[in-house]
């Protein structure tokens, strides 16, 4: 693995950080900005300066508008982005959306393509991904899928509750899983299906009030009842929804710790600068031990994150499935993410706990991703078992 960056890839990675630092910072206490997330009004406004910039959609093939970046530079460019929580908005490469384009891409039909991806790329649209459900459905656990979706002649019509559904205010797809039977069109199992969110028969009964804030269209409990779709509207075959989650799942744990990590650094610049400034017991507070080992753990959980970050990427750059490499940088990035920003606000003292920077709104927002995309207990017990069917090597 070469750890050297491209030319090309440090100037676009320097130019994403001016356009964070210089046009996106200031936005961070905009009115248009609710407790569900970004208002529609300010999204479009983000995504209009990065479309601007140069910078939208950069893990999109340049076919379908994007920048067509590779995995690695990603890791890089999303990195630089998540230095503010609105800047993935204004780069066009937020979840849910971007992992729904990144499996829209590799898996949708030439059609779908045009109909959904070019849209989404644009950021003229966006997009939420339906496949959690309330006890006793799917969950960290996917074969608990209660949902169904039942042939009626040339249709299928679709049944079930659905919750922390992010970005489902405001969305104009949705990308539904549910179980069905053996069909014609591929075998019994789990089949997505893409769908207007106007369509008849989709109900967001009410948006959940969450400990984050900055989830364009916040996360809503949705019913789907008597839901029609046409056979084109299957997302790929019939019965391989399971799948195709594997494929966006896998990339989207990672791009989740791409841009929190850009957070992270976020959060510990803030609390570094405080450490050189203010003073306690006759001298700056990061030169007493207490302060200084925290910086120190932040900047080697930094590191340490940034390295299984660029490796779990580039093993996904070499056409394999990543699947154990992103399980263990969800586990690894989400909780030294978690202790760099905890750090950060410790250091902070009295300041930390305030809004007067934005640590506590990250304090806030990174807590979650212990448990989105997969708890971390989920994680560890999948690598156990993969550790335990290698048997043994020597």
């Amino acid at each position: 693995m070469d750890f050297a960056l491209s030319h090309e890839l440090v100037e676009l990675k320097e130019r994403t950080e001016r356009f964070v630092r210089e046009q996106i910072l200031p936005y961070e206490n905009d009115d248009k900005q609710t407790v569900h997330g970004p208002s529609e009004e300010l999204r479009r406004e983000l995504v209009g300066l990065g479309r601007a910039a140069g910078l939208l959609s950069p893990h999109v093939g340049q076919e379908w508008g994007g920048l067509g970046l590779d995995h690695r530079a990603k890791a890089v460019v999303f990195e630089a982005a998540g230095y503010s929580p609105l800047g993935p908005v204004a780069l066009n490469c937020f979840a849910p959306d971007e992992a729904n384009m990144h499996m829209l891409e590799a898996v949708a039909e030439q059609h779908q393509k045009e109909e959904w991806l070019r849209r989404l790329a644009a950021g003229e649209i966006r997009s939420c991904f339906m496949m959690t459900e309330p006890a006793p459905g799917a969950g960290a656990d996917p074969s608990m899928l209660q949902t169904t979706a039942r042939r009626d002649g040339a249709d299928f019509v679709i049944d079930g509750t659905k919750w922390l559904i992010t970005g489902a205010v405001g969305a104009t797809l949705a990308i539904i899983m549910a179980k069905n039977d053996s069909d014609a069109l591929g075998p019994a199992g789990a089949t997505m299906f893409l769908s207007p969110m106007n369509a008849p028969g989709i109900h967001i009964e009410r948006v959940l009030d969450t400990l984050d804030r900055f989830m364009a269209g916040g996360h809503a409990v949705v019913r789907l009842e008597g839901l029609r779709l046409p056979e084109s509207a299957v997302l790929g075959r019939v019965g391989a929804g399971f799948r195709y989650a594997q494929v966006r799942l896998a990339p989207a744990r990672l791009t989740h710790c791409m841009r929190w990590l850009g957070a992270a650094r976020r959060a510990h610049d803030i609390a570094a600068d405080y450490a050189r400034r203010r003073t306690a017991f006759g001298k700056p507070i990061g030169e007493h031990e207490g302060v200084g080992f925290m910086l120190a753990d932040n900047e080697m959980d930094i590191h340490q994150s940034r390295l299984v970050i660029w490796h779990a990427a580039w093993v996904l750059d070499r056409g394999e499935r990543g699947t154990h490499e992103s399980s263990m940088a969800k586990v690894i990035c989400s909780e030294a993410i978690w202790r760099v920003v905890d750090r950060s606000m410790q250091i902070l003292g009295g300041l930390g706990i305030t809004d007067d920077t934005i640590v506590a709104r990250l304090f806030r927002e990174v807590r979650p991703f212990r448990i989105y995309d997969g708890p971390s207990e989920v994680h560890r017990w999948s690598i156990a078992r993969r550790v335990l069917r290698a048997g043994m090597t020597f």
